[in-house]
C-alpha cells in the first residue's frame, strides 16, 4: 500500500528503501545526506527537531560509506543510512546537552554511547543530536523555559510532539532524518510516536544497551528506535541489539534477526485485546477508540485469533508505582544540582525532583515491591498470547503550550504497564483525526518475543494506507 519509491523525495525514503537504492547504486549515501540537509534547511526553523546538527561530519561519513560500498565492503542494510539520537546519548566530539543549562561547560564525550557505536559500526551516518525534554524527563508539559526551543509537531505546528524523545518523533515524521534513537521510561519513545505518527519501539528490557545514555530512572529506562515503518525498526534493532558488558542490566543470550517473519502475517496468532484501562483512568477519545476497533477488524480479516482480556490490575495501579519510583530515582541522579543550582533547571524537571526528594524510603521500597507483583501478573497474562493489542495514549496530540492538554496526553495512557513489566511494546499509526493529526494504538508481546511484536505491527501496516501520508510543516 506504500507509495512507489520513485515518487518519493529522498528525505522521505524509509531506511529499507534507501538501503535497496544504495545497494543498486541508484543513489549514494552522499545523495541521501545532502537531501536531508536540504530538508533540514527548509523546515528546521519551524519544527526545531535538532539541538546539534553535525553536517560536515555527516557528509564525511557518507563519503566514507560510499567509498566502502563501491569497494565491495558493504556492511549491511544500515550502511550509509542517516540516523540521529536524542540528546541524552553521548556521541564522541559532540556536546551532550540533555536540553539543559545544567550541562553548560561539560566536556564533550570522547566516546560514543554503545548504541551510537553499534550504528556507526553498521555503517550508519550520524547527523546529530535531537531535541529532548530536560534530561529526558519532566512532569508532562512544556514550559518554554529551557535553553533550546521545544520541538513542534510537523503535522500541525501548534501541536505537541510528545516527549521526552520529542525531536526524534518530529525528525522522522518530517524527514529531517531517516531513523532515530530515543529512550523510554514511562512512554518517552511511544508518546512521540503516537503524536507524530511514526513507529516507536520499546524492546524487551535489557535487549538494548543503556551504556552512554544519561540516566533518568535507572530501573526503568529503555532505549528504542523511532522510524517511519516497522521494517525500519527491525533494521535498527538488528544493528544495535545484543549484550553489552558495559550495561549491568543487559541481557545475555542469542539475538534474533528482527526482520524474520515480518511478511508472515498474523493468521493463527492468538492476540489478546485489552479495551479497559480500569478505574481511575480516562477512557480513550472517540476517534482513538474508533481507529482501534477498525484496526482489530483488520487483524481479524488477516486471520488473527482475537481474544478479549484485561490488564491484571487497573492501569492506575501501575502508575502509582511509577509516580514514586521515577521521581525518586531522578532525584538521586540530580540531588546536587537540586540543592545547589535549582534556578538553572526548567520548571518541569525541578518540579519532579522536588517531589522525588521528599518521598520516604519506605514508600519507595513499597512501590518497588508492588512493581514486582504487578510485573509477575503481567508476565502471566502475556504468556497466554502471542501478542496483545491495547491503547497507547487516550488522546491525539494536544495543543502545544496548553498545559492541561499536554499533561493529559502524557498521563492518560496504557503505556506504563509495559515499563513496569519490561515487556516489549510499540506504538504505530492507525489513521488520522478530522484535524489531520495521527491516531495510534499499542501492541505488546511476551519477553524476548520482539520479532512477533514487529510481525503483528508489520501485518497491520501492510494492510493499511497510513504510511503513504507525510506531513509538510
Amino acid at each position: 500500500m506504500n507509495a512507489p519509491v520513485a515518487a518519493k523525495a529522498l528525505h522521505h525514503l524509509t531506511a529499507a528503501e534507501a538501503s535497496r537504492l544504495i545497494a543498486a547504486k541508484a543513489i549514494s549515501p552522499v545523495d541521501l545526506v545532502k537531501a536531508l540537509l536540504a530538508r533540514i534547511e527548509a523546515v528546521e526553523p519551524r519544527i526545531a527537531s535538532y539541538i546539534t546538527l553535525d553536517a560536515e561530519a555527516a557528509l564525511t561519513a557518507a563519503r566514507r560509506a560510499e567509498a566502502e560500498i563501491a569497494a565491495g565492503r558493504w556492511k549491511g542494510p544500515m550502511h550509509g543510512i542517516p540516523f540521529a539520537v536524542k540528546d541524552n546519548y553521548d556521541a564522541a566530539g559532540l556536546p551532550t546537552t540533555a536540553g539543559s543549562r545544567l550541562s553548560e561547560g561539560w566536556p564533550r564525550p570522547d566516546r560514543d554511547a554503545a548504541l551510537v557505536a553499534r550504528m556507526k559500526a553498521a555503517g550508519a551516518v550520524l547527523m546529530g543530536k535531537l531535541a529532548t525534554w530536560e534530561f529526558g524527563t519532566g512532569n508532562g508539559g512544556e514550559y518554554f523555559d529551557l535553553p533550546y526551543p521545544p520541538a513542534r509537531n510537523p503535522w500541525h505546528l501548534d501541536h505537541f510532539p510528545g516527549g521526552s524523545s520529542s525531536g526524534a518523533g518530529t525528525a522522522v515524521a518530517a524527514g529531517t532524518v531517516t531513523v532515530a534513537l530515543g529512550s523510554d521510561t514511562t512512554g518517552s519513545v511511544r508518546l512521540p510516536a503516537a503524536a507524530t505518527g511514526v513507529v516507536g519501539v520499546k524492546g524487551t528490557h535489557g535487549l538494548l544497551s543503556k551504556s552512554g545514555i544519561l540516566a533518568n530512572c535507572y530501573s526503568m529506562d529503555i532505549p528504542g528506535p523511532l522510524t517511519w515503518t516497522v521494517e525500519d525498526s527491525a533494521l535498527v534493532m538488528n544493528a544495535v541489539a545484543g549484550h553489552d558488558p558495559g550495561d549491568p542490566t543487559s541481557l545475555t543470550g542469542p539475538v534474533p534477526d528482527f526482520r524474520n517473519g515480518l511478511k508472515q502475517g498474523v493468521a493463527g496468532l492468538r492476540i489478546g485485546v485489552i479495551r479497559s484501562l480500569g478505574p481511575g483512568m480516562t477512557p480513550p477519545d472517540a476517534d482513538i477508540a474508533a481507529a482501534f476497533e477498525a484496526g482489530l477488524a483488520v487483524l481479524a480479516d488477516l486471520g488473527a485469533v482475537l481474544i478479549e482480556t484485561d490488564f491484571p490490575a487497573p492501569v492506575a495501579d501501575f502508575y502509582a508505582c511509577t509516580r514514586i519510583i521515577g521521581p525518586v530515582e531522578s532525584a538521586t541522579i540530580h540531588e546536587r544540582e537540586l540543592r545547589e543550582m535549582p534556578d538553572r533547571m526548567g520548571f518541569a524537571l525541578r518540579d519532579k525532583l522536588m517531589f522525588g526528594a521528599q518521598v520516604r524510603a519506605v514508600d519507595y521500597i513499597a512501590a518497588q515491591r508492588r512493581r514486582r507483583t504487578l510485573a509477575a501478573a503481567m508476565n502471566a497474562l502475556m504468556a497466554r498470547f502471542d501478542a496483545v493489542v491495547t491503547f497507547g495514549a487516550a488522546h491525539a496530540a494536544p495543543r502545544l503550550g496548553v498545559e492541561p492538554e499536554m499533561t493529559a496526553f502524557t498521563t492518560d495512557t496504557a503505556l506504563v504497564p509495559f515499563n513496569i513489566s519490561g515487556h516489549p511494546s510499540l506504538v504505530q499509526c492507525t489513521g488520522f483525526n478530522a484535524a489531520g493529526l495521527p491516531l495510534h494504538w499499542q501492541i505488546a508481546a511476551p519477553h524476548r518475543a520482539d520479532p512477533i511484536l514487529l510481525r503483528v505491527a508489520a501485518a497491520y501496516e501492510a494492510a493499511t494506507p497510513w504510511r503513504d501520508r507525510r506531513p509538510e510543516p
